[in-house]
C-alpha cells in the first residue's frame, strides 16, 4: 500500500470562486505512481470547500447564487457580532458567518476512486476548490492511497 500527498497553494480572487483544480489533482494521480485506491482531496479552511460538480458557466452563477440565498452574505450571524465573540479572533478578523455556514453545506472534502490509473469521472464531472469568505492565500490537499 502506497500513500503520496500533495499541497497546492491558491491565492483565491473573489468569493464565491469556484476554482477548477481537476487537472491539477490528474497530475497528482500521475506522479504517485498509484493505480487502483483512492484520492482525497480536502480543503485545510472553514471557509473554502470542495466539491465535484460540472464547470458550466451559467450553472456556476446559479451556484453561487444559491449559496447567496441560502446564508447571505450580509445576513445576522452571532459569529460577526466582535462586540460579544471571544473565541478563535484574530487581528484581521472578518465578518464570516456566511462562508462558515456554506462550508456547512459543502463540506471540506471529496473522494474519488483511483482505477487503473484513472479517476473513473462522469462526462461534465470537475473538482472545484470553492472560496466562501474573501480572496486570500490559501491550501488544497490531495492523499493519494491504494496499490
Amino acid at each position: 500500500m502506497k500513500t503520496r500527498n500533495f499541497t497546492l497553494k491558491v491565492n483565491t480572487k473573489d468569493a464565491p470562486q469556484f476554482i477548477d483544480i481537476t487537472s491539477w489533482v490528474k497530475e497528482c494521480v500521475g506522479k504517485s505512481r498509484v493505480g487502483n485506491g483512492f484520492v482525497v482531496v480536502y480543503s485545510r479552511h472553514t471557509t473554502a470547500a470542495v466539491k465535484i460538480n460540472e464547470n458550466e458557466p451559467l450553472l456556476i452563477e446559479d451556484m453561487a447564487r444559491f449559496l447567496e440565498q441560502i446564508c447571505p452574505r450580509y445576513g445576522e450571524y452571532r459569529h460577526n457580532d466582535f462586540s460579544v465573540r471571544t473565541v478563535n479572533m484574530t487581528e484581521d478578523e472578518s465578518p464570516n458567518g456566511h462562508a462558515h455556514l456554506q462550508h456547512l453545506m459543502l463540506g471540506s472534502s471529496e473522494t474519488i476512486p483511483l482505477i487503473n490509473g484513472k479517476m473513473p469521472f462522469g462526462p461534465w464531472q470537475s473538482i472545484f476548490f470553492i472560496e466562501l469568505d474573501h480572496p486570500r492565500p490559501r491550501e488544497v490537499m490531495v492523499q493519494i492511497v491504494g496499490e
